[in-house]
């Protein structure tokens, strides 16, 4: 007997949370509060109806949702506009990154040589 009491407290727990977790168009026949309230009130026969005749069943498995339902529609989000890659090589982006590396040096080298001497080296960096 006890083994039953347990059995039907489960269902019933299990039916609770499947009906409130539901959006409100997968419920049947009643509004949601309703069939909440008959599955708390008659238990073991509301939990049955529930899973008969209350909820919608949908032939592809989608995802509860616990908040916004537009989240899991999978048709309302247009298509992401494609992303344009760079058409260069890696040899070629690798050996602009160089240049870019040397340039930044000699722009350093130059600065520094200015800091030092008040303006002394200001060709050093065109002649390279």
């Amino acid at each position: 007997m006890p083994l039953l009491a347990l059995l039907t407290l489960a269902v019933m727990v299990i039916a609770l949370i499947d009906a409130i977790t539901r959006r409100d168009d997968q419920v049947k026949h009643m509004p949601k509060f309703v069939w909440v309230f008959f599955i708390v009130l008659l238990p073991l026969i509301g939990s049955i109806l529930w899973f008969t005749i209350g909820r919608e069943y949908e032939q592809r498995s989608a995802p509860m949702s616990f908040g916004d339902p537009r989240r899991w529609q999978k048709d309302a989000d247009p298509a992401p506009a494609p992303r344009t890659y760079d058409s260069r090589s890696t040899e070629q982006q690798i050996a602009d990154l160089e240049r870019e590396m040397h340039l930044a040096d000699l722009e350093e080298q130059v600065r520094r040589r200015r800091a030092e001497g008040g303006g002394a080296g200001s060709g050093a960096g065109a002649g390279s």
